[in-house]
């Protein structure tokens, strides 16, 4: 597996559409970027940047999430997803994350990765189903 060079960053950016705002408050106005859409969306940055440097069959699957969602996001508002590879450790990745929206730092924290072989992945869990993992 080739090294992960640390400083490797990510971005994408997301307006806040009904697929990933909430809906259980009740008042249409107050509907605003779902956290769990916050933290997913923060995952797939952080997995998009690291893809080009891994080998054909090999990918990443999230291990542990630390962040901070720290102000609300409206309707329609756009957002920012930035990461930041800041260690490795074997097939171990950690990313600095942040989230901006058009206003302010909506989110802050750390996330990290692990480099799986995907073929390798689908059969433990093919084992595990079968009741042998």
């Amino acid at each position: 597996m080739p090294a992960i060079p640390i400083g490797t960053k990510g971005r994408h950016a997301r307006r806040v559409t009904d697929e990933i705002a909430i809906n259980f408050l009740g008042l249409e106005g107050a509907r605003v970027l779902a956290t769990p859409a916050m933290i997913g969306l923060i995952e797939m940055t952080c997995r998009d940047s690291i893809v080009p440097v891994l080998e054909a069959g090999f990918d990443s699957v999230g291990t542990e999430v630390n962040v901070k969602h720290l102000a609300a996001t409206p309707m329609g508002m756009e957002v920012r997803f930035e990461s930041e590879v800041v260690e490795t450790d074997g097939r171990k990745v950690k990313f600095k994350v942040a989230a901006f929206d058009e206003k302010e730092q909506i989110a802050e924290g750390t996330h990290e990765r692990f480099v799986i072989n995907v073929e390798r992945f689908a059969g433990r869990l093919k084992e595990k189903i079968a009741g042998k993992g």
